[in-house]
């Protein structure tokens, strides 16, 4: 027996002779699995390993990321709900959900929570989550386009037929009406709006049930409340056969606040497109090469190692190196680079990038999460629903709003029944409907999303909610020097031998030290073509150099101090007199050889430092490089602080030192040795060729490597903060206004209507006029 009542039931059943029962009954009695709903039942396919390898991927600590799709979300309220309704769980360390795209980023330990119960959580609160699928979320979104255009059609409608009527019913009024007429008049009124508000206006009743339901004062608590109480009044007073009647501006009402919604949504969108443009780079199928020749598969069944044929004019289908052909692909939706960069076999490329010309054959290194176009959407997922402080400030103040709001109306009331009980209704329901905590809401969500939306097409990456109001306010801008004011990609000039060991020798040493290392030089030195030569037990030095280990000796390769300390007991040659520029290579008999590099100023480096002094930025570079070789590049390109041969300590000193003075510090850099650099400054910029963990620490990343975007970001980052202030000045400002004029009854309902959604479509369009960004 699956428990003690079922066993007891029987038991009862077998003792009164009763057992005839389980010969004639016509089929089975459920069992306990069967009493389980079928949608939470499939909720568990997800708790799978192999099924979550498609849309989650592991973080640090054993805990597991995935993007959700959240159905049902009709306003900010929706958002803040869920996030701590689910935030309390235990085991879920992170969850936010990114309002324009209805989104949802979810971090989460699966020895102490299984992602089912995070799922069936949501569902607890009458949302629907599932996990994150392109073309599940388009047609979602066709689907909410298509339900709100019903709801308005039927708003509109009805809202039509009742004014027609209401315009009769106070024409009689005036002149005088048939008691009959004016009774059948209002009966059809009341005929005309049951459907306008038990069909098009039922969402609000469903948001505001929940609300309550959670003990939770939502934004569409006093809209509920307002039309609720309009038709229950109207329908009394048409029953009774006397009384006021607010058919008309019920209507009105659902249909204006139906309107707002949906030009709401619409703009949603559009602020969103650029990570639905994203997402759709990837193709649907690819060509796999395989034993049996070419076959199409899912891209979803791809693994790393598959070899794929990309035609012209087709999408690399995943992250993998070109083995075969030769050809140029065209990053431009990932970079904001306009023009097709040539790759050869040995290149990487990026899935989602588009194929020009040739033919080639890619071999698979990366799928699914893994790829740089996931990271992409991971990462802007997380800045677009993340908040910053401004944003944290005016959800505070919408929570309390609605209490504020019931707690006006509810004396409103009692004041006008005092004074003159014929207008006390009309009056409290125009102060529920003229103040809405929407537009409040809105005023940073809407704002960031277009912004972040316009940077991205950019090529430059927001990865972090607060990235956007801190550059807004950043008064300093230090540079690293390689990879970011110059191209990073250094080439080896010439090799000066000062030991016994030939050019051949060192540059093998010289590579096999390198090879574990990111750094430009590493690259350069592979370039060189020597084959490496196997190194063992071997640490790095941030800004001093690389040890090693090989056939028994002890090599170093970096700066001349740092390998002039390896040799024994200060012997052999000393650093003092040598030239400071170039990478040194020795053992512990002294040094073997220097290797000097040359290296190129990105384009535009110059005009883009000048026009961020422009914009009252004071500008430093910091760089670990010689002294020659960072006076040189600070000289040409007008910088008049720096400093030379700096290690990760040193330039997070002078950040920390510049912070103390009252600074507010952007860092832009590249590389390993700039990531802790990075993460301290107030607000960081990696470039989109640094490493991994560059990208990790930054809070924005410059996909295109064009510093020029750099000057847009800083312009668009002060437009932000602009609009958000402006949003939420409108949004205090209009509810400062509308509410004593409408508890003073200066305004009808049906102008509180028009008020309240017009509020809420100021705020979106005023947003929207930041995706003009990528256009200026």
């Amino acid at each position: 027996m699956c428990c003690r009542g079922c066993q007891a039931v029987a038991q009862a059943i077998v003792a009164g002779g009763l057992t005839d029962f389980y010969r004639h009954r016509t089929a089975t009695s459920l069992q306990a699995r069967d009493l389980v709903p079928a949608e939470l039942d499939k909720l568990s396919l997800y708790d799978r390993e192999d099924l979550q390898q498609s849309f989650a991927v592991g973080q640090g600590g054993g805990t597991r990321e995935a993007a959700l799709i959240i159905e049902g979300i009709v306003c900010a309220a929706c958002v803040w709900l869920n996030e701590r309704h689910v935030r309390t769980l235990p085991g879920v360390h992170e969850f936010a959900i990114n309002y324009s795209t209805h989104r949802a980023r979810v971090r989460w330990d699966p020895r102490q929570i299984r992602l089912s119960q995070i799922l069936e959580a949501v569902a607890a609160i009458g949302y629907q989550a599932h996990p994150f699928d392109p073309g599940r979320q388009e047609q979602l979104q066709r689907d909410e386009r298509r339900a709100a255009l019903r709801r308005l059609a039927v708003a509109g409608l009805g809202m039509l037929q009742v004014m027609m009527l209401a315009v009769a019913l106070y024409a009689g009024d005036a002149s005088g009406m048939d008691a009959q007429l004016r009774a059948f008049l209002r009966w059809i009124s009341l005929l005309l709006t049951v459907p306008v508000v038990l069909y098009a206006g039922k969402g609000f009743f469903i948001s505001a049930w929940r609300d309550l339901r959670r003990r939770q004062l939502g934004m569409d608590v006093p809209v509920a409340l307002a039309i609720g109480g309009a038709f229950l009044a109207s329908t009394w007073a048409t029953v009774r056969g006397s009384g006021e009647i607010y058919y008309d501006s019920v209507t009105m009402f659902i249909f204006f606040l139906l309107a707002g919604r949906f030009l709401e949504m619409s703009a949603r969108h559009r602020a969103g497109q650029a990570a639905e443009e994203l997402v759709k780079l990837l193709p649907a199928t690819a060509a796999r090469l395989g034993e049996r020749g070419e076959e199409q598969v899912a891209v979803a069944d791809l693994a790393p190692g598959d070899r794929v044929l990309v035609r012209p004019g087709e999408s690399v289908p995943a992250d993998g190196r070109i083995v075969q052909g030769r050809s140029s692909i065209d990053e431009s939706l990932l970079t904001g680079e306009s023009v097709p960069l040539a790759r050869a076999p040995g290149d990487r490329v990026t899935g989602g990038t588009v194929n020009n010309e040739s033919p080639l054959i890619v071999e698979v290194e990366a799928v699914g999460e893994g790829t740089v176009l996931s990271s992409i959407l991971r990462l802007l997922d997380r800045a677009q629903s993340e908040k910053p402080g401004v944003a944290r400030l005016a959800d505070r103040i919408a929570g309390w709003f609605v209490a504020g709001l019931l707690l006006v109306a509810a004396v409103v009331a009692w004041w006008w029944w005092q004074h003159n009980p014929a207008h006390a209704f009309a009056v409290t329901l125009s102060v529920l409907v003229v103040t809405c905590p929407c537009a409040l809401s809105l005023a940073t969500p809407a704002a960031v999303t277009a912004a972040t939306g316009a940077l991205t097409r950019l090529g430059v990456l927001t990865t972090r909610g607060h990235a956007l109001e801190t550059l807004a306010r950043a008064t300093h801008m230090i540079f690293d020097k390689t990879g970011t004011l110059t191209e990073g990609r250094l080439r080896l000039e010439r090799v000066e031998l000062l030991g016994e060991r030939d050019r051949h020798a060192c540059l093998r040493l010289a590579a096999g030290l390198e090879q574990a290392s990111e750094h430009p030089i590493a690259r350069a030195l592979a370039l060189a073509g020597a084959p490496r030569c196997a190194v063992t037990e071997v640490s790095a030095s941030a800004g001093q150099g690389i040890e090693g280990w090989v056939d028994g000796d002890r090599f170093r390769i970096g700066t001349p101090d740092y390998v002039a300390a390896l040799q024994a007991h200060g012997a052999g040659q000393s650093a003092t007199g040598r030239p400071a520029d170039g990478v040194y290579l020795g053992d512990q008999d002294g040094y073997l050889a220097r290797f000097v590099f040359a290296d190129q100023l990105r384009e535009q480096a110059g005009a883009a430092l000048q026009a961020l002094r422009g914009l009252g930025l004071e500008i430093e570079l910091l760089s670990g490089d010689q002294p020659a070789a960072v006076e040189a590049v600070a000289r040409e390109l007008g910088v008049s602080r720096y400093q030379s041969r700096c290690r990760p300590q040193d330039k997070l000193a002078r950040i920390t030192q510049l912070q103390h003075q009252g600074a507010v510090v952007a860092m832009v850099g590249d590389g390993v040795n700039d990531a802790p650099v990075l993460a301290g400054a107030q607000v960081s910029l990696a470039m989109g060729g640094g490493t991994q963990l560059a990208h990790a620490s930054a809070d924005m990343v410059l996909l295109s490597e064009k510093l020029p975007h750099l000057v847009d970001a800083v312009r668009t980052s002060r437009r932000t903060l602009q609009i958000i202030r402006q949003n939420l000045a409108w949004a205090l400002l209009y509810n400062l206004l509308a509410v004593p004029l409408a508890a003073a009854g200066w305004v009808a309902p049906w102008m509180a209507a028009i008020g309240m959604s017009g509020s809420s479509l100021v705020v979106v369009l005023n947003a929207l006029r930041l995706r003009a960004a990528d256009r200026g």
